[in-house]
């Protein structure tokens, strides 16, 4: 059964990006700093046996299409973001789940960040 599947990880951590995010005027207005972090589950059994690029998770082509949206993206909320990177991360033939955490540094004053995190999985 699928869901017997080992789930093993990679993890792409603390990219920084920047992006137009937010709902106020001034947030409008100039690229604003997003770290994301994501988390692609799959079986990757066959790629630790093979050694092969082609039987595992291509994180790099990843990384790309996932810098490439969110440069170029204007959403009004960090949820949104989040979402459409879990939609490409998923794109990739092997991951079944992904988390992702987009973190919005400058969110809140006396806070560090604010942060949403989410967990998608591929429809069967």
């Amino acid at each position: 059964m699928a869901s017997d599947l080992p789930l093993d990880a990679i993890h792409i951590r603390d990219l920084h990006l920047r992006c137009i995010i937010g709902i106020f005027p001034e947030e409008r207005r100039e690229k604003q700093d997003v770290v994301i972090n994501v988390t692609m589950y799959a079986d990757l059994r066959q790629a630790s046996r093979s050694d092969r690029i082609e039987d595992t998770v291509d994180y790099k082509s990843v990384k790309l299409r996932i810098v490439e949206m969110v440069e170029k993206s204007q959403f009004l909320l960090v949820e949104r973001l989040a979402e459409e990177i879990a939609g490409l991360c998923l794109q990739a033939p092997l991951v079944r789940r992904v988390t992702v955490t987009v973190d919005k540094p400058a969110a809140l004053r006396f806070a560090r960040s604010v942060a949403v995190e989410i967990t998608r999985g591929r429809v069967p």
